[in-house]
């Protein structure tokens, strides 16, 4: 980092409050025009969407009903089952519609995960961390409440919410166990599909979350990458030959994120595949002086200055050969 940047960095971090260190990294990772145009992006709270559940309503007669509430919804063109509440005349998180499970309070960037997953009726299915249960039920309404949805979550109170919104949504194809999810290789159980949406230092919730700009430190990160590669070797070994994981996070961070996928790739069976959403950013292919797979480029990041969401991170992996 040049002297210049350096002294940046140690006035940005005090205007708006981070430790140094972040703001050094941002600026390493996208420049420092880029790092303030995200600096600034994170001083406003993400937009507010709803998923609409397809299982109980259509997406015409949910926005219908909550028009009529004198809610102004704003469709995502890249999916029709998703809003933005532009204007809501009572807290979307307080009518009858949410208590029915018509529709699921959720950022944008968390539709992704499932989507990229794919569910079809009628597979086996693992979400190795489930809970409150967001991307579960989009994985069960996508699979039409077939097949089996095996929802895993070590936290007692996050997986009495995983189970509350599971029945709120009506979905019916879900067994739901509160267990260190590195345990499942011990049910040697071979899945279709696997979605981990990993433990992270929520990097990219530093608009929702003020707090993490001051907590968390480089020791965090890497204590949680150590995490994720577990409990993505674990995913892969609970893998069918062919079967699809997809692997996302809530930070921005490299090593949480295309430093774990190469170290996969380089320890699996496995390979990239696009994520089929080309209108997100592509995954880092090199950071900090590192050279990451150049298929990394198929992965896809979000960012709050150009996508108004969280920062995000998503990979699609496909094993080869299953792992014995």
């Amino acid at each position: 980092m040049l002297p210049s940047e350096a002294t940046q960095a140690k006035n940005l971090a005090k205007k708006y409050d981070y430790q140094e260190y972040i703001i050094e990294r941002f600026i390493n990772l996208w420049g420092l025009a880029e790092t303030k145009e995200i600096l600034l992006a994170y001083q406003n709270p993400s937009l507010t969407a709803i998923r609409v559940n397809s299982l109980k309503i259509s997406p015409q007669e949910l926005q219908q009903r909550l028009e009529n509430k004198g809610f102004k919804l704003t469709l995502i063109e890249w999916y029709p089952e998703g809003f933005v509440i532009q204007n809501a005349p009572l807290p979307i998180g307080a009518t009858t519609e949410l208590l029915s499970g018509f529709y699921f309070i959720q950022s944008i960037a968390s539709w992704l995960p499932p989507l990229i997953l794919d569910p079809k009726p009628g597979e086996f299915i693992v979400d190795l961390a489930a809970a409150p249960g967001g991307k579960a039920t989009h994985i069960a309404q996508k699979m039409e409440n077939t097949g089996t949805l095996l929802c895993l979550d070590i936290s007692r109170e996050r997986i009495r919410s995983l189970r509350s919104n599971l029945s709120r949504c009506g979905v019916l194809n879900a067994i739901c166990l509160r267990t260190d999810s590195r345990k499942i290789v011990d049910f040697h159980l071979k899945a279709d599909k696997i979605l981990l949406d990993a433990p992270c230092t929520g990097e990219g919730l530093m608009a929702t979350d003020p707090s993490r700009r001051k907590t968390k430190s480089l020791q965090d990160i890497l204590r949680m990458s150590e995490l994720q590669k577990e409990l993505l070797s674990v995913g892969l070994n609970s893998l069918k030959k062919e079967g699809i994981l997809v692997y996302s996070t809530c930070s921005t961070a490299p090593e949480e994120n295309e430093e774990i996928i190469h170290w996969a790739l380089s320890s699996f069976p496995i390979r990239i595949l696009d994520s089929g959403f080309s209108n997100f950013s592509p995954g880092l292919t090199s950071a900090f002086g590192k050279e990451f797979h150049p298929d990394l480029q198929k992965a896809v990041r979000l960012y709050p200055h150009k996508h108004g969401t969280e920062g995000f991170f998503v990979c699609k992996l496909k094993l080869l050969e299953e792992v014995t």
